[in-house]
């Protein structure tokens, strides 16, 4: 499995989701139940700013290699090593030859 080892710009931000099942019964009334074993994952979104274009294009060539079907190890700014996903990025110019890619990272669980 691959390893994504660059090092994310200051600013970083987590969101979860629980993975949840609800029914909705009469009068309000609801019942929820987490649904999986693994019901928390965690999003990162993330950038990489002030990049040469060829670092630029190298972040963007390893996230295109993957597809957003095949996971990678990462590890988040709070230390934990996981496998991640990516299913969407950028690339922006800033200046001549400097350039931010901005992706989110989902957390995945699988073998």
């Amino acid at each position: 499995m691959a390893t994504f080892t660059w090092v994310a710009s200051t600013g970083a931000s987590l969101t979860i989701r629980p993975t949840v099942r609800r029914v909705a019964f009469g009068d309000g009334y609801e019942q929820r139940l987490a649904f999986g074993i693994n019901t928390q994952p965690e999003v990162w979104s993330l950038e990489f700013r002030a990049k040469t274009t060829t670092e630029a294009a190298v972040i963007d060539a390893f996230l295109r290699a993957r597809g957003a079907v095949e996971s990678f190890t990462w590890t988040t700014p709070a230390g934990v090593v996981g496998k991640f996903i990516c299913e969407e990025w950028s690339r922006s110019v800033d200046e001549p030859n400097i350039e931010t890619v901005r992706a989110t990272f989902k957390q995945v669980f699988d073998l």
